[in-house]
């Protein structure tokens, strides 16, 4: 499925809304975050091309950076961005709740019905101070060793062994 078809598919309210989050997060994104489609969400991810272990929990899949969904009874808003930076989670709460409307957020998701319900100015802010570097630095520190897909080759794993010419002498 490709954005605009993920975008075609929602009702009008829920269009609209999502369109003001996207271009929010369009015009505040590192460059070198995608856009496209998984699991069913508008997504932005650190590609492969950039980070070729992928996602932890399936390394076939880009390391997710924002994900917006369009859920029965509300807007998700997936900042896994600021997930594993638990001061950068904080400093977005704090900004939400300065604009005096009402956060519904777990530890990740931030819960809206409709548009007027996101101060999109602090998700900008939010979203610009996290760039790809300082996301993966941070993404890497919260993923224990045994959970990473390594890709660099190693020498060690490879065994050269020369065989020896028998001169047939004794």
């Amino acid at each position: 499925m490709t954005v605009s078809e993920f975008l075609a598919g929602l009702p009008e309210d829920r269009r609209k809304a999502i369109k003001a989050i996207r271009k929010t997060i369009k015009d505040n994104l590192d460059p070198v975050i995608k856009e496209g489609v998984q699991s069913g969400m508008l997504s932005y991810f650190v590609p492969h091309k950039v980070y070729p272990d992928g996602y932890h929990c399936n390394p076939k899949t880009p390391v997710p950076f924002i994900a917006v969904a369009s859920q029965k009874g509300h807007i998700g808003i997936y900042l896994f961005c600021t997930y594993c930076v638990p001061k950068d989670s904080e400093k977005f709460q704090k900004e939400w709740l300065a604009t005096g409307k009402k956060l519904n957020m777990g530890k990740s998701c931030v819960r809206i019905k409709k548009l007027d319900d996101i101060p999109l100015a602090v998700l900008g802010k939010t979203i610009k101070r996290m760039t790809y570097k300082k996301f993966i630095k941070s993404y890497e520190a919260a993923i224990p060793e045994s959970k990473r897909k390594h890709t660099k080759k190693t020498t060690s794993s490879k065994k050269t062994a020369t065989k020896k010419k028998s001169t047939g002498k004794k």
